[in-house]
């Protein structure tokens, strides 16, 4: 069974950068794939990588990460002003970050307008019915 947490930019945005990045890893290492509304500073998507690479061992073998921002290759004229002034004012909440732990996530193919997210079957054993 594949879990997803969403978690709402309004929870992460009072955290530090460091606490931004705990949180996430920890939701991940808990085999729950992540569903961020918004997305990380590009530094902080780089410590977040830094972090886990830290962090691999026998029990986590580390995270997929995917970044979606529908409204990046849309840079025109008046319409790229406006959603710098968005992005001014509300931070960074345009996109969808996806962060998965690697023994769940198989890999995520993306395109500015989706995201393929391809599981990995479940080792688990099977229980028999009686």
């Amino acid at each position: 069974m594949v879990t997803l947490q969403i978690v709402p930019y309004t929870e992460i945005e009072g955290l530090s950068s460091l606490g931004r990045i705990r949180k996430l890893l920890n939701i991940a290492k808990e085999d729950k794939i992540v569903l961020l509304q918004g997305r990380l500073r590009k530094e902080e998507e780089a410590e977040l990588i830094k972090v886990t690479m830290e962090e691999i061992n026998s029990e986590f073998k580390g995270i997929e990460l995917a970044v979606i921002n529908p409204l990046e290759n849309k840079a025109g004229g008046i319409f790229k002003i406006r959603n710098d002034m968005i992005s001014v004012l509300l931070g960074d909440r345009h996109g969808l970050t996806v962060v998965g732990p690697a023994s769940i996530v198989k890999s995520i193919r993306k395109d500015p307008h989706k995201i393929e997210l391809l599981t990995k079957e479940s080792k688990a054993p099977k229980k028999r019915k009686r």
